[in-house]
C-alpha cells in the first residue's frame, strides 16, 4: 500500500537510535519514498569527533554541540528553501534532541529501537564506518528513549526496512 504524505507541511525527519540500527538504510528509503532531501549525520562531525570515535573514545557533549548545530543550521536551511529533510541522527538525549527541535521548520523524530544483542550484530558485520562496536554499551547508556511530549515514533529494528518505512509513512499520514 502506497502512502501519499507529500502534502504534509515541511517536516524534517531525524532518523536516530545507536549506531548499527540501521538509520542509513531507513532514512534512505525515508527521503527516496518521501521525495526529501536527505543527510547523514556523520557528514557534519568535525574531523577531531570521527579521529576520536575511530580511537574508541566516546563523545562528550561539549563534543556533540558543534555537530547538533551544525545539523540544526543545516534543517534550517532547508526550511528556508521550501524544503522537507531527513537526516540520521543518533540522537541520544533528549538535550540533543532540544538542539535539533530549535531547527526552523517541524521536526520529528523516527526513534529506531533494537536488542543489544541485534545491534551488536550488526555492528560486528558491517564494513567502511568509524564507530567501533566496542562504543555500543556505552551508546546504549546514554539513550534517553523518546518521551510522550516528543513528536516521534518508536519502531522495532527486528521488522524488515520496508515494514519500517511503511510504518513511518502511516504515522506521518495520520498526525
Amino acid at each position: 500500500m502506497d502512502t501519499d504524505v507529500t502534502s504534509i507541511t515541511p517536516a524534517h525527519l531525524v532518523v536516530m537510535g545507536v549506531s548499527g540500527s540501521g538509520k542509513t538504510t531507513i532514512a534512505g528509503l525515508l527521503a527516496e519514498r518521501l521525495g526529501y532531501d536527505l543527510a547523514e549525520a556523520d557528514e557534519f562531525h568535525p574531523e577531531a569527533n570521527i579521529a576520536k570515535m575511530t580511537a574508541g573514545t566516546a563523545l562528550t557533549d561539549s563534543d556533540r554541540a558543534p555537530w547538533l548545530a551544525a545539523i540544526r543550521d543545516w534543517l534550517g536551511t532547508e526550511t528556508d528553501a521550501g524544503k522537507s529533510a531527513v537526516v540520521t541522527c543518533s540522537a541520544l538525549k533528549r538535550s540533543y534532541r532540544d538542539v535539533l527541535r530549535d531547527a526552523r521548520g517541524r521536526v520529528r523524530f523516527v526513534h529506531l529501537q533494537g536488542s543489544a544483542d541485534l545491534l551488536a550484530e550488526r555492528m560486528t558485520h558491517r564494513s567502511g564506518h568509524f564507530m567501533p562496536p566496542t562504543l555500543l554499551p556505552s551508546q546504549l547508556a546514554t539513550l534517553e528513549p523518546l518521551t510522550g511530549a516528543e513528536d516521534g515514533l518508536v519502531v522495532d529494528i527486528a521488522e524488515p526496512p520496508a515494514a519500517i518505512v511503511e510504518t513511518v509513512l502511516h504515522w506521518l499520514s495520520d498526525n
